[in-house]
């Protein structure tokens, strides 16, 4: 976009200070994002945002989410006397208009959040980064733990694994472009479906009342903290998946990813493998900060959370093959179906690591 074009959005927004120049920042997947540098060194320079509204259709849900846990967050770190907490929680900016986080300008949503400076992410996964992960995601929970506010679902049913399942079952019904019949396909719903009911355990412990849903991330990779320049965890940021769930939605997805040896759509099976380095450096470290609050049910099924989301993806990797591939990209015609294959291969390592996780576990608790 033109220069005088951002400049108007930002216009909108109660900012100090005036903009010398706004500049593109990163390379996300989802939502556009400029660097807004402001002329004077006494006033914070910011990063101007449009929120995606086809991945987020409720944007000013998302943003009353992202405005009460921040708010929230903050408190938390005042009370605590901490230093630095401008660098340790986001701030979003208001509108003149009417205060709310976000503005809509020509039909899309903006926010402005103030730039924290000195301050880098990450993008490798290894021991010492999962602790990190592990440490933060954990201390995000336990902070929130206690908001006082109910919190809207920004993406309905994103880690529901019965409705997940029921997405596959329709498209296996309707077979819309004739890919059901496979063998590779049929050998795969064998798998899928032998595992179903021990899978979709926590919507029924939910039900039951035994297990509570807390606020999560819901988006927990590697690089959505930031750190400073001596390597600590400064803070959480990408808050749009913030919403209630299980706290297995954040300890598993970070594993799903971090803790396969290879990516998601690597067609060597052989190379496909449960990392318990990253497992256990990830598990200390949450455990190190969650378990304050954790119940004895939610820390017993954290094996279970780990092998959750790569069935999971495996079942909406599948349902996308069968569909069509119409929801991913695919570089080639069985693309969606090699990371269906990976993630099922990934979750028969992480079910004969089930013994060992389990005795590590006990040994974090026992510390």
């Amino acid at each position: 976009m033109e220069q005088n074009q951002l400049k108007l959005i930002v216009s909108k927004f109660d900012v100090k200070g005036s903009v010398e120049e706004i500049k593109p920042l990163g390379a996300g997947l989802i939502n556009d994002t400029y660097k807004v540098v402001t002329a004077e060194s006494t006033e914070p320079d910011y990063v101007l945002q449009r929120v995606n509204e086809n991945v987020f259709p409720d944007v000013d849900m998302v943003m009353r989410n992202i405005g009460a846990v921040t708010s929230h967050i903050r408190q938390k770190l005042e009370a605590a006397g901490e230093d630095d907490i401008e660098r340790k929680v986001l701030r979003f900016i208001p509108t003149k208009a009417d205060g709310k986080l976000y503005a809509v300008v020509d039909g899309k949503y903006w926010r402005l959040m103030v730039f924290i400076p000195n301050a880098i992410t990450k993008q490798a996964v290894d021991p010492a980064s999962s602790r990190d992960a592990g440490r933060a995601f954990g201390r995000f929970q336990a902070m929130l733990a206690d908001i006082p506010v109910q919190l809207g679902e920004t993406i309905k049913d994103f880690h529901n694994m019965e409705f997940r399942l029921q997405q596959l079952r329709e498209v296996v019904a309707k077979d819309p472009v004739g890919r059901v019949s496979e063998p590779k396909v049929q050998r795969m719903l064998q798998e899928i479906d032998a595992r179903a009911f021990e899978m979709c355990k926590a919507e029924r412990m939910g039900r039951e009342g035994t297990l509570p849903k807390r606020v999560c991330h819901c988006d927990t990779k590697v690089n959505n903290m930031m750190f400073n320049d001596r390597n600590e965890v400064l803070c959480v940021i990408d808050l749009d998946t913030v919403m209630p769930n299980f706290i297995f939605s954040d300890y598993g997805d970070f594993l799903r990813t971090g803790a396969n040896f290879v990516a998601e759509d690597n067609a060597d099976m052989a190379a496909v493998g449960f990392n318990m380095e990253i497992f256990k450096a990830f598990t200390e470290g949450y455990l190190e900060s969650a378990r304050s609050f954790l119940l004895p049910v939610e820390i017993e099924n954290l094996p279970y959370a780990a092998a959750l989301f790569p069935y999971m993806q495996c079942v909406r990797f599948l349902w996308d093959y069968l569909s069509g591939d119409k929801y991913w990209k695919c570089q080639y015609p069985e693309h969606n179906f090699v990371r269906a294959n990976n993630q099922l291969h990934l979750l028969f390592s992480v079910e004969s690591h089930y013994p060992e996780m389990q005795a590590f576990i006990r040994q974090c608790l026992n510390k």
